[in-house]
Order: C-alpha cells, then sequence, then structure tokens
C-alpha cells in the first residue's frame, strides 16, 4: 500500500469525519485479523485515522473503545478460522504462502500457551497469526475471550495515544518553546548514555568480572573482610558464592554523588541559574492539552499510591512464604520515608513558586522521585535477579522506565526544581542498593510469579485509578499555573 493511498484516506475522512469511529474499528480488525495484518499497515493507518480523530475533537475514550472492539473483533474471527482449519493451517490458501510464519507462531504457543495470546499481540510477527493458531490448537473459548479482551484493554492504548495526542496538539496549536527538539534530543541522547553506563558498569561486577575476582582475592586475606564476604555472600544453589558487588557499589557510588550534589544544590548557588532555566523552559511549555496527562502521572507518583504498592506486594509475598523479601520492601519504604522527610526538614529548601498551593513541605529531594525510583528499581532487581545474567539489563532498562515521567511531571508542574529530582533519584538508588545488598543474606530461594502476583497488581490498578478520580479537583487545583 503507497503512501499515496493513505494520504487520499486521510483527505478523505477529514472530509467525513463521522466515519472515523467505523474506520477505526475496521482498521483495528484488519490489524488483528490473520494473515491480513501482515500485509495490510495497519499500525500506520491506526496511527493516521488516530490524529484524525485527535484533530476533529472525538472523545478520547470513544476513540480507544471503537478501536479495542476491532481488535477484539479480528481476533476472534482469527481463532474461529483457526478452529475450522485444524490441522491444516500450511495447505490452505492464502495460509499456505506464510509457512514460516504459522511455524513461529506454533513455536511460540507452545512456548508461552494462553499468555501467548497476550503478549502475541504486541509482537509484530506473529500478532496476526497467533489467535489463528489457538484455534487451530483447541485453546477453549472462554479463556480465548478473556485473554483476548484484556489485551485489547492495553493494546488500544498504546497504539492509539501518539497519534490522537498529536492530532489533539494540531488542533490546539501548541507552540513549543524555544529549542524543544534540541533539547528533548540531546536530553533523551544524555539519559540513555548515563542510563547504558551504569548498567553496563553494574553488570561488569558480576562474579566473572576481573575486579569482582581481585576484590575477592584481597577480602580473603584478612579474617574480617572474609567474614564480611561470607556473610553477604549468596546461598541459593543456583547462585552459590556470588557476593552482592554490583548492589554494594550502587549504594556506595549513589550515596557519595547525593552528598556532593546535595552540597552544590543546597550549600552553594552554583546550580540556581540552571534551575531557574529548567523552571522557565517548563513554563514555556504548559499546555492545557498537556496538563490532565502530566497530573495523572504525578498522581501515580503520591505517597498513597505507592504505598499501596508496596504494602500489596508485600502481602502477596508473605502470603507465598517469602518473608525476607516482604521485610525488605517494608526496610525500603520505611528508610526512604525517612531520609525524605528528614532531608526536607533539615534542608528546608523552598519549593518553586509558579503553582497555587503547592505543597508546603521542602524542596530537597523529590520524595515522588525517590518513591517510584525506589519501587521500580526493587521490582526490577527483583525481576532480574531470577533471570540469565546476559539478561538482566533488559528488566533493569523496562522495568524502570515509569520513573522517568513521574520525574518529568513533578519538573512540568512546577512543584519541583531540576535538582530535586536528581537529589530524589540518587537517595532512591543508594537505598535500593543497600536493601538488595541485604537481601543477598537471605535469598534462599527463587521468586517465582503466580495469581498472587496478578491479584495484587490488579489491586493496585483499581487503588490507584479511585486515587486519581478522588484527587482529581483538588490536584488541578493545586497545580493550575499562576497567572
Amino acid at each position: 500500500m503507497s503512501s499515496a493511498w493513505l494520504n487520499e484516506l486521510s483527505a478523505w475522512l477529514s472530509l467525513h469525519p463521522g466515519w472515523l469511529a467505523l474506520a477505526l474499528f475496521a482498521t483495528a480488525f484488519i490489524e488483528s485479523l490473520a494473515i491480513a495484518g501482515i500485509i495490510v499497515p495497519g499500525v500506520a493507518i491506526l496511527f493516521a485515522v488516530a490524529v484524525l480523530a485527535g484533530e476533529t475533537g472525538m472523545p478520547l475514550p470513544e476513540a480507544l473503545l471503537w478501536t479495542g472492539l476491532g481488535a477484539v473483533a479480528g481476533d476472534t474471527a482469527s481463532f474461529g478460522l483457526g478452529r475450522l482449519l485444524q490441522g491444516r493451517l500450511t495447505t490452505v490458501w492464502p495460509l499456505s504462502r506464510y509457512p514460516g510464519i504459522i511455524d513461529t507462531g506454533e513455536r511460540f504457543f507452545n512456548r508461552h500457551g494462553g499468555k501467548s495470546v497476550i503478549i502475541g499481540r504486541f509482537v509484530g510477527p506473529v500478532r496476526p497469526v497467533i489467535p489463528l493458531i489457538a484455534g487451530a490448537l483447541m485453546m477453549s473459548w472462554r479463556r480465548f475471550l478473556a485473554f483476548n479482551v484484556g489485551s485489547a484493554i492495553a493494546w488500544a492504548p498504546v497504539y492509539i495515544f501518539p497519534g490522537f495526542l498529536v492530532g489533539s496538539a494540531l488542533a490546539s496549536q501548541i507552540r513549543p518553546p524555544a529549542h524543544f527538539y534540541a533539547v528533548i534530543g540531546i536530553s533523551l541522547a544524555g539519559l540513555t548514555v548515563v542510563y547504558f553506563v551504569l548498567l553496563r558498569f553494574q553488570l561488569g561486577l558480576g562474579e566473572t568480572s576481573r575486579f569482582y575476582q581481585w576484590l575477592k582475592q584481597r577480602m580473603t586475606q584478612y579474617e574480617a573482610t572474609n567474614r564480611f564476604w561470607r556473610l553477604y555472600t549468596n546461598q541459593r544453589p543456583a547462585r552459590e558464592g556470588e557476593f552482592p558487588l554490583a548492589s554494594f557499589m550502587l549504594a556506595l557510588g549513589a550515596s557519595a554523588l547525593l552528598l556532593i550534589w546535595g552540597q552544590l544544590a543546597t550549600a552553594t548557588n552554583l546550580l540556581d541559574d540552571f534551575d531557574q532555566a529548567t523552571l522557565h523552559w517548563f513554563e514555556q511549555l504548559r499546555q492545557p492539552l498537556l496538563d490532565g496527562p502530566f497530573i495523572v502521572i504525578t498522581l501515580l507518583g503520591d505517597a498513597p499510591v505507592l504505598i499501596a504498592a508496596g504494602a500489596l506486594a508485600c502481602a502477596a509475598l508473605l502470603f507465598r512464604g517469602y518473608y525476607a523479601a516482604a521485610i525488605h520492601i517494608l526496610m525500603a519504604a520505611a528508610v526512604t520515608v525517612v531520609l525524605v522527610w528528614g532531608l526536607k526538614s533539615l534542608l528546608g529548601v523552598p519549593r518553586p513558586e509558579e503553582v497555587i498551593g503547592p505543597p508546603d513541605s521542602g524542596a530537597f529531594p523529590s520524595g515522588h522521585t525517590a518513591g517510584i525510583t525506589v519501587l521500580v528499581t526493587l521490582l526490577a532487581s527483583f525481576v532480574a535477579g531470577e533471570s540469565r545474567h546476559r539478561k538482566r539489563w533488559q528488566y533493569y532498562v523496562l522495568l524502570s522506565l515509569p520513573l522517568v515521567p513521574v520525574a518529568l511531571s513533578r519538573l512540568y508542574l512546577g512543584v519541583h526544581w531540576f535538582t530535586d529530582v536528581i537529589g530524589g533519584l540518587l537517595l532512591a538508588l543508594a537505598v535500593t542498593g543497600a536493601v538488595r545488598a541485604s537481601y543477598s543474606r537471605y535469598d534462599k530461594v527463587p521468586l517465582a510469579p503466580d495469581v498472587t502476583i496478578a491479584a495484587a497488581t490488579a489491586l493496585w490498578l483499581v487503588f490507584a485509578g479511585g486515587y486519581i478520580t478522588l484527587s482529581w479537583d483538588q490536584a488541578v487545583t493545586n497545580f493550575r499555573p499562576v497567572d
């Protein structure tokens, strides 16, 4: 399909906006339909239609509803077709033209089972064939529909939000601040470099590294240091003899950087100009269209939401008998709260006065940034700890991404200085490193996910949604820019 055809479709829909709902449904249906999703560039069409939906003022819930219904209908049709063609998937046209994709999809389904319906919706090469194969392999209708509807609820926002926001931005004529794209590009590049350098450094401190072996040899030369080394060495059979050097180095390095950064931010004026410039830049970025999403994001970093996440995680772990892990999560939460409260009270750094009714507590360090960072980095460390060493960096990257939008929301809404956000990040990394190092002494059995983790996650989502709903009006008032 040429780009000219897509341009013509966009032009026609812009003249006939009443057909947008049908266009969203049909595109999502075809994108999810067996084999057709490979031939038709459904992602590009969905983006173009979503842009028009945002530009013409179509309500976002309506756009998500029609897209989700189309995805559910497409997968359901593919599943039914698989039931009819079981045993003949590679012999019936047009499926016979794609034996490689069918074979890949079968291996994927055999490996992941029912979860493949959820995972496969987001994985390009197998997305259009997984429902087909699930039907051919006689997965039950009830189970398939549960996975189908659940995954569509998550899939629709991922594919609709970007285009819808672009369309809404075009309709509202957003004017970005000076050097917007340069600042965003440089910031993302810098953040990526720093993040991967840190990851590379941390993962390079494993037991196979030269530094690890050199330090181990040095520590065993003296009784006191050798006792310390053995005390914190992991005793789990699969990881027996592994000392948490990376966690200790993270704790020590982040603590040292926090001390230096805190002195620069609170005891000198060296970073004041940069703080003011950052605040002014985000002031120029403020737009009514963006205020809502950033308020939602910042509410997700509020103490009640984070405490609920920690409490539910502890409850799930306690229920399954992982007492040491639950205690260490409680310890991390308590230490973070005490340190943030203590530093805010001791330093008393004033907040920017760019919003109505800002919090009364001190600014340094950012409690939201510290809280979300502890939550996601601890989660990442627990998940990565159960995976192969070579794949750990992937979990660290993916699971720690939520801290970025929460930190940015504090800058966008003008309730923190840039130095506060960095201070919260460093404090949280120090806590995470220390807690993970301590947990190594009690890491006896692997932490395997089960239905209790899924139930705890669902309860947290319900709580977070209710909290945002109840807090919305007050948050909008508090974060309204000063005229």
